[in-house]
């Protein structure tokens, strides 16, 4: 039985106060109705799909695989030394061994057109973690990010919420599938100083961005150009970078700077992290990479509030090492997204409804426009609350990603089995035919 307190009006932080968490956002209280009534093909058929986490459980066997045959990799074999130095004391540039093997698998993953040097790798607990560890060393609280919309809903609690800096949207709409463009960059910062708001960088996600699209070469040397101008920093979140169908279609912002020399490169940091390639989130696992030594040596000081434990780094610096395992992954992997991603989308045709092309990601962006009442954010919110409560799908409203177009959805596709996908396309095919049978009616 819980026990009740007497709440007394105790006064708390202007953080434990604010509102900027973004917890009230449909993208979160979806991932609630979906924890209280969770589909289950034998004990609740009629429950919630999770549709809304961009979670990687396609290559799931091939992980366990790797361990069942390597026991000794999630073990410190059979003296003490190696146990006593890794339990008793962890530094904060981590194990050597990891940030070698880490740095090995960025460049790897991106085709092996990118080098990077693991004295420059920050370990951090996560993604979440490195954004908002490189947060709080770019900006000062009131100063701005620019981030090309639609972004991921959780940016705003990241990269807001403790840190105190403001976002400021890139605004990006449907007539070229989304891409930034110069001018809307140009508009941002404009806005941004005219309220008064000192912008100090600007986030891209490449290719973790709703779309499920990467950014084209020329618009990453445009977007970089843009930094150099505007004297401010070019963060680049490659945590997808992995999950793109073909490794020639990614360009890191890694491969730019190579290619330019490293001029302006002092300016750039990347975001990387093993939960979405690997499908590991619960190691929480991230990495900042940056070619400012300043950066790198703050964000070293910082990462002792976010280490990750020694027994994971342990683990996943033997995983990371193994060429065999990781070219076999990396490879059936992005087989597996693909022939996902085409699963959906032929699925969703299927249903007359429209998807933007994509390459990479575990989602795609549908649009639903054409079921909207009234084309207005309220209009796309009525849409969601009925297919989670008719349809039982949790979805991602675009306005909860801050896209400026009512009706588009973001739908995630690869954390769950097959099987489970075509009960969700079932169940989307039956409620837009429903609809149909309605405006005729």
């Amino acid at each position: 039985m819980a026990i009740e307190i007497g709440q007394p009006s105790v006064g708390l932080s202007k953080v434990a106060t604010s509102d900027t968490h973004g917890e009230d956002s449909p993208y979160f209280a979806g991932w609630k109705a979906y924890d209280e009534d969770p589909y289950d093909e034998k004990t609740n058929p009629s429950g919630v799909i999770q549709m809304g986490l961009a979670e990687n459980q396609v290559s799931f066997d091939l992980l366990e695989k790797y361990l069942e045959e390597n026991s000794e990799a999630s073990s410190w074999g059979k003296g003490v030394t190696s146990f006593r130095e890794n339990a008793l004391f962890q530094d904060y540039h981590g194990l050597l061994s990891f940030r070698k093997a880490m740095a090995s698998f960025m460049g790897k993953i991106r085709g092996g057109r990118a080098k990077f040097d693991p004295s420059r790798v920050v370990l951090t607990a996560g993604a979440t973690a490195a954004n908002e560890l490189l947060t709080f060393i770019l900006a000062d609280p009131g100063d701005a990010l620019l981030i090309p919309t639609p972004y991921y809903p959780g940016f705003d609690r990241d990269l807001r919420w403790r840190t105190g800096v403001k976002i400021v949207p890139i605004h990006c709409d449907s007539s070229n599938n989304f891409q930034v463009t110069p001018q809307a960059l140009e508009a941002a910062y404009n806005e941004a100083e005219s309220m008064n708001v000192r912008v100090r960088g600007v986030l891209i996600t490449n290719p973790s961005n709703p779309l499920g699209a990467t950014i084209q070469r020329s618009v990453l040397g445009e977007i970089l150009d843009f930094a150099t101008r505007k004297n401010i920093h070019l963060v680049s979140d490659e945590i997808y970078s992995g999950s793109v169908f073909s490794s020639s279609e990614f360009v890191s912002i890694a491969e730019i700077l190579e290619e330019r020399s490293y001029v302006g490169s002092e300016r750039v940091h990347i975001v990387y992290s093993l939960s979405k390639d690997l499908g590991l989130p619960g190691f929480r696992v991230g990495t900042i990479y940056s070619y400012n030594d300043k950066v790198v040596t703050t964000a070293r000081r910082m990462s002792s509030f976010t280490l990750i434990s020694s027994q994971t780094q342990h683990l996943l610096a033997s995983m990371l090492s193994d060429e065999k395992f990781t070219e076999n992954y990396i490879r059936t992997n992005r087989e597996r997204l693909r022939r996902r991603y085409e699963m959906i989308i032929e699925g969703l045709k299927g249903a007359g409804i429209e998807c933007l092309k994509g390459n990479a990601g575990l989602f795609c962006w549908m649009n639903l426009s054409p079921l909207l009442e009234e084309p207005t954010r309220e209009g796309e919110l009525k849409l969601w609350d009925s297919i989670l409560g008719e349809m039982k799908l949790n979805i991602s409203p675009g306005s909860s990603c801050h896209c400026s177009e009512p009706g588009w959805f973001r739908v995630c596709f690869a954390n769950m089995s097959e099987q489970t996908l075509e009960v969700a396309l079932k169940r989307i095919h039956n409620f837009v035919e429903q609809r149909d049978r309605r405006g005729r009616n």
